[in-house]
């Protein structure tokens, strides 16, 4: 008989931010079981179980999958330009990835991050009827990114330099700094893409996303074939398609927002420009966490270029490293998911519901990275075709595509926990198991197999899988100890401390 109590041990955790930092979405509906509002009742035979296993299957894709399957499109855009870059040459294909897995993911990872603060402050906002302030937030953050964009062009600018420094081969090097600057304007793009979406994401108007994520991605694909295979202009075509697409999405979002979010989108307003120095601080602790996590899987880029004939390893390891972006773009989604589902049962006062809905997107995500798991190994001498047409760098590939499953695994486990501990407000504690499991622990122990041993690449990519395995071992461990009923007690301490000072200040309405 299965039964799923609440009276597991207890794990009391802190986290580093301000309590006032942790704000929760409310729920925009009640839990309904056997047709009763509420909390799960005990499950204690199967039937209840597979009941609750619906309930909360509808739930999680319902959010997840729009957000997913947009994602997935955008990360196709990154995808589908290696692939074509990957046909011009393979210096030219491990330039490129240099260029887009070090230099653009970095900025990529600390803009997301940035915008992240949104998930929460837009959530608020929107559960406590104030629609007006969700227009407020998303340009405050419009001018907090595009500042930092600024900032981090520099990083572009000099990438060629900044990438010889790292060590890489020079001619890649150089190409990689060329293909670096041509790519700014996507950067920029960012500014504007992060907000709006969301600003959308809160107001559960995701459906839209996906379709503007498609239609950018099909849109590529051509823009792609024409400038690179008809036009001939190599690797400027791919830089001007990459921007041409990302700049698309951007403009699409925001022409929705401006005409469909009546109610949420009232103007500009010079409300934006107020209280920005406090947006800016949780912005950056919101980016924190993300940072650790992304900069990490993009040193492992940089940590191969050193290797012995750098060409074939950076093309190898990229190629995996992009199939391994397509499963982690789909646990993007689960994890946004997930975050929502934990908070808004926690802000409704359920944490048997918080419970069940961990439990059950562990076990659906776990059969996801089975069949991916097997389904590289199945096609291990096969897949690489698609990226290449090199006989040595699909040999590469098919000698990492063991650890590319074991990978991609792992991948289904780790994005979901993070979820959870961001829906429960944990995210200073992550942050710290980040840090060092991942560059205390992990990048050392790749860097000793790969540069001590006669690994090579294989060594590097042993050493992170051991990081991201402690990483998240150690999150399971805390998610199976968490007191659920003690976690919604601060949830409501932090709503009710919210509430009280939301009360104290009166929205003032100023348009431009």
């Amino acid at each position: 008989m299965f039964v799923l109590e609440l009276e597991n041990p207890t794990y009391n955790h802190k986290s580093s931010y301000n309590d006032d930092q942790m704000l929760l979405h409310e729920a925009p509906s009640t839990v309904l079981v056997n047709g009763e509002a509420g909390d799960y009742p005990p499950m204690q035979n199967f039937e209840s179980v597979k009941n609750v296993f619906y309930i909360e299957s509808v739930k999680l894709w319902g959010i997840a999958a729009p957000i997913a399957f947009n994602i997935l499109c955008n990360y196709g855009i990154n995808s589908f330009t290696s692939i074509f870059v990957g046909h011009i040459g393979d210096v030219e294909l491990s330039a490129v990835s240099i260029s887009l897995s070090v230099i653009a993911n970095l900025s990529f990872g600390f803009l997301l991050g940035m915008a992240s603060a949104l998930e929460t402050l837009c959530g608020q906002a929107f559960g406590a009827g104030e629609l007006e302030m969700l227009g407020v937030y998303m340009q405050r953050s419009w001018i907090i990114l595009i500042v930092t964009c600024f900032c981090i062009s520099p990083l572009y600018i000099y990438s060629t330099p900044v990438l010889k420094l790292l060590g890489q081969r020079h001619d890649i090097a150089e190409i990689a700094g060329k293909f670096s600057i041509k790519i700014i304007p996507q950067m920029f793009s960012l500014a504007v893409n992060f907000p709006t979406q969301k600003f959308l994401q809160a107001q559960s108007k995701v459906g839209i996303l996906a379709w503007i994520g498609f239609v950018a991605f099909v849109l590529h694909i051509g823009v792609l074939f024409l400038f690179i295979k008809v036009f001939k202009w190599g690797l400027e075509g791919a830089a001007a398609a990459y921007d041409i697409s990302a700049w698309g999405i951007a403009l699409a979002q925001v022409g929705y927002i401006l005409g469909w979010c009546e109610e949420s989108w009232k103007g500009f307003s010079w409300l934006a420009f107020k209280e920005l120095w406090a947006f800016v601080k949780l912005s950056v602790a919101s980016a924190i966490m993300l940072c650790l996590e992304i900069w990490y899987f993009m040193s492992i880029i940089v940590l191969t270029g050193h290797l012995e004939e750098p060409v074939l390893a950076v093309g190898s390891l990229s190629i995996c490293m992009n199939l391994n972006g397509w499963e982690g773009m789909l646990f993007i989604g689960v994890n946004a998911a997930i975050s929502v589902r934990v908070s808004n049962e926690l802000g409704s006062g359920h944490p048997r519901a918080a419970k069940c809905s961990v439990f059950v997107t562990i076990v659906e995500s776990l059969l996801i990275g089975m069949l991916s798991m097997l389904l590289i190994i199945a096609t291990k001498n096969h897949f690489a075709i698609i990226f290449t047409s090199s006989e040595r760098m699909q040999k590469a590939v098919a000698d990492l595509a063991y650890l590319l499953a074991l990978t991609m695994f792992l991948n289904s486990i780790q994005p979901v926990i993070s979820g959870v501990a961001v829906g429960g407000g944990w995210q200073g504690l992550v942050a710290y198991i980040n840090l060092v499991c991942y560059y205390i622990i992990g990048l050392p122990i790749g860097f000793l197999l790969g540069y001590k041993t006669k690994l090579g690449v294989q060594g590097i990519w042993m050493g992170m899988i051991f990081g991201t395995f402690l990483q998240t071992l150690i999150l399971l461990i805390i998610v199976w100890k968490t007191n659920w009923n003690e976690e919604v007690a601060q949830a409501s301490e932090r709503m009710r401390r919210w509430s009280g000072q939301s009360s104290d200040h009166e929205f003032d309405r100023a348009t431009l």
